[in-house]
């Protein structure tokens, strides 16, 4: 197969496409996070409040539900993959990025539950055919799918900050093996790594921030049998939940198969009422309670004291609640909010006797990221990423496994319906 000229040239094409794609990758990370930044800190600061009020999910998600909807009822491409199906490789064309693009700007800094990682894989590949079209290459079967697989792992490096975890990402979500998996896998590893490279040398140059998996976990103590025992209790527990909360966002991406809009604003509603009961409950910032989770999950793994048995409770109660909801309405990725559950469910039980807080973070991650994705493989890598050591790799791999035997004899809920359907009422918009 190397040995094929046409092949030789898709590979350079590749790591050529990593590099406008990491580029624009990154300025759509800053733009997220710049925006929540200001819509969730600077602005309640600005209007003289020490955070965010209890409300101020309220407006934000029902702007959010409107414009996803619209979006999914109008656009090509619906905005994206609904996230309740996981992640997904294929599917977006040229004419569906600026719906993925709009969908997530706007409902993802807003406060939707759900993290940028599914609009980054279906821009990435998106952009990779646009730009293989501007460039006249070749259309084959072959080809679009080798170029849409390279331009969203290199999309995909730049958020998780390694190629590796974009390349067995896209290994996993694309589903092929054998020589398939390698024709596939060798380019996508060529613009993760391209990618990568160019995204970190940007963020050293602009000193903008998009975030980081560096959670900031300290070092564990050595691994007992005691961890072990706690990880085959925690891992199921975890996973039947995030388990169910993906089922109800079948359910809700049901719901909303017709009358999109008006249906799509009631669920982003509903998530934001659960935001606000969060906030009234514990009398702490609703940011906590939407957006993905990803900088608070650092800021709970650095200071886990900062955080009473109750706020954790109510999180995962609460938080839960609404990222089922938005699993199956708005658009965004699954990751995140699964770590972030995963994460806080870790703090909460860290104390029981025998358990501590580095393995029962470990675990928990694990756990609820197997869940969500089914992607033993990606979910073993990225939380050992997360962790930044390798002393609870057993644990992580454990509860991965554990999690995921479990989802796959669990019932999986509805059909989602399939992508580009419309509704049947498009007059009730």
């Amino acid at each position: 197969m190397l040995g094929r000229p046409e092949y030789r040239k898709a590979l350079v094409f590749c790591g050529l496409i990593g590099i406008p794609v990491a580029l624009i990758a990154f300025w759509f990370l800053v733009a997220v996070n710049q925006l929540e930044q200001l819509i969730w800190t600077d602005w309640p600061k600005d209007l003289g409040w020490k955070q965010a009020p209890w409300w101020w999910a309220l407006p934000l998600l029902t702007v959010a539900g409107l414009v996803v909807g619209l979006v999914v009822a109008r656009s090509p491409g619906r905005g994206g993959h609904v996230p309740a199906g996981g992640l997904h490789s294929g599917g977006i064309t040229k004419r569906a990025l600026p719906g993925v693009l709009i969908a997530a700007l706007v409902g993802l800094p807003f406060g939707a539950v759900l993290g940028p990682e599914a609009p980054l894989i279906a821009m990435g590949g998106a952009l990779a055919l646009l730009f293989a079209s501007l460039a006249r290459a070749p259309e084959t079967e072959a080809s679009t799918a080798l170029l849409g697989a390279a331009g969203a792992a290199a999309a995909v490096s730049a958020l998780f900050g390694n190629p590796i975890v974009g390349a067995v990402l896209l290994m996993e979500v694309a589903g092929v093996g054998g020589p398939q998996l390698f024709a596939v896998m060798l380019p996508a590893l060529l613009a993760s790594g391209v990618g990568d490279l160019i995204f970190t040398g940007f963020v050293h140059w602009t000193g903008f921030e998009t975030g980081s998996l560096d959670i900031g976990l300290p070092k564990p103590p050595p691994l007992d049998w005691q961890d072990v025992l706690w990880v085959l209790v925690l891992a199921p527990a975890l996973a039947f939940l995030i388990h169910w909360a993906f089922v109800g966002g079948r359910l809700a991406a049901r719901f909303v198969a017709t009358r999109t809009v008006r249906k799509t604003v009631l669920c982003a509603l509903g998530a934001a009422v659960c935001i606000s009961l969060y906030a009234v409950a514990t009398g702490r910032s609703p940011a906590e309670a939407a957006l993905s989770g990803e900088s608070t999950l650092a800021s709970l793994a650095q200071d886990p004291h900062a955080w009473p048995v109750g706020a954790l409770i109510a999180v995962l109660a609460f938080k839960g609640l609404a990222y089922a909801l938005c699993l199956g309405s708005l658009r965004g990725g699954p990751v995140f909010p699964a770590l972030f559950l995963g994460g806080a469910a870790g703090v909460l039980l860290a104390p029981l006797p025998g358990l501590g807080l580095v393995p029962a973070m470990a675990a928990g991650m694990a756990a609820s990221v197997t869940a969500a994705l089914q992607l033993p493989v990606s979910s073993v890598v990225l939380v050992v990423l997360l962790l930044g050591n390798v002393d609870t790799v057993a644990l992580v791999v454990l509860a991965a496994v554990v999690s995921f035997v479990l989802v796959q004899r669990l019932p999986q809920g509805p059909d989602i319906p399939a992508f580009g359907e419309r509704s049947a009422d498009r007059t009730a918009h």
